[in-house]
């Protein structure tokens, strides 16, 4: 197999993907450039399409339409092994009769590499993922995060072009989660290699990714750095499928009032856009909605529903008389309480507002 050396070329490049099972379509014209070195994860909800798009740059599925380009390669007809990526999956899949040493050596064993090599390698990959000292046990000796680092050092020492990590945490319990995200972020930073990351946890792809793909039903929603998505979401089921708790949105009608155009919903306020009148949604995120004990001009009138400790917020679910249900985060050490009476007022630095198809209009970065 030739090696992949190219400084110019996008290390991967899909354009106008396309996969379908009989009628079902799964992935639907997606087209993305990721740059060498980049760290991109693919988010979504379960059945987006984002595996799937993972196996289809692996070769491990066969294409319906479109292209794939491997830094500059079309890789559409090439076979898995000549792909210069390697895979790691959710399941650990080491060999259990297999020590440490073993298991990571099993690449380049196959693909005869000298044995002396195969020792650099393995040694020089166990450095860097702590591993030293278990190279002689076998995975049944080794706690999760051990295995999955063994699992991730397997393709560390194929040193391929591109990595590709379909849910590579999701077995491990929270607190070994975050353990194993930063050292993800670590090893991204040493090896310097493009990685592709797939998962349905907004938290691990908001701290570990330097570009977020969101997808839903088989089509990108938006492309962005984290910040981007979080602050700008380029319409509805990205404002509330990022962020915990999501944007809250209220419909309404926007409306010209003499030279200024005036959002109409469960409260009003002026908003500076061209948009043009008609049906919209107004979007804010908890942290942004200032709350009161007393009447505020363009707010609204809310009972605490809930009051939701975490740490050093608290999170306020209320409803509106006109039952309008929102979040607001507060510091958690004051001392809002069920059943008070309080008053929501919304800035317009921080609106979004969203046209009639729920798409972003106002609030671009």
């Amino acid at each position: 197999m030739t090696a992949i050396d190219t400084q110019n070329e996008p290390a991967i490049e899909l354009i106008e993907v396309a996969k379908h099972y009989g009628n079902v379509t799964v992935l639907e014209g997606v087209t993305l450039t990721v740059a060498p070195g980049e760290f991109i994860a693919l988010l979504g909800p379960s059945g987006c399409g984002k595996s799937t798009l993972l196996k289809l740059i692996a070769g491990l599925d066969e294409l319906s339409g479109g292209e794939i380009y491997i830094g500059g390669r079309l890789a559409n007809y090439l076979k898995p092994a000549h792909r210069d990526v390697a895979m790691v999956f959710q399941n650990y899949a080491l060999y259990p009769h297999m020590t440490v040493r073993e298991n990571l050596g099993f690449p380049l064993k196959m693909g005869g590499v000298e044995r002396e090599v195969v020792r650099s390698k393995v040694e020089a990959a166990a450095g860097l993922l702590q591993l030293s000292g278990q190279l002689d046990r076998f995975p049944d000796e080794l706690s999760g995060g051990q295995r999955q680092r063994v699992a991730l050092g397997r393709a560390i020492v194929r040193e391929p072009y591109v990595f590709l990590m379909d849910e590579p945490l999701s077995n491990l319990d929270a607190l070994l989660r975050v353990e194993m995200r930063a050292e993800l972020v670590r090893l991204h930073k040493r090896v310097g290699r493009t990685t592709i990351y797939v998962t349905h946890d907004q938290v691990e792809a908001m701290t570990m990714a330097s570009r977020i793909v969101l997808m839903n039903r088989g089509i990108i929603q938006q492309v962005g750095t984290p910040a981007e998505i979080y602050s700008t979401p380029a319409n509805t089921f990205v404002a509330t499928f990022v962020g915990s708790p999501p944007m809250n949105l209220f419909k309404g009608n926007l409306e010209r009032s003499g030279q200024q155009m005036m959002f109409r919903g469960p409260f009003e306020v002026v908003i500076d856009t061209i948009a043009p009148a008609g049906p919209v949604t107004i979007g804010i995120r908890p942290e942004h909605v200032e709350v009161g004990d007393s009447e505020v001009k363009a707010g609204l009138a809310a009972v605490i529903d809930a009051v939701e400790r975490v740490g050093p917020d608290a999170y306020l679910r209320a409803t509106s008389p006109q039952g309008v249900a929102l979040t607001a985060r507060v510091d958690g050490a004051t001392t809002p309480r069920e059943g008070d009476r309080i008053w929501l007022r919304f800035s317009t630095q921080h609106l979004r507002l969203f046209d009639a198809a729920g798409n972003l209009v106002m609030g671009k970065a």
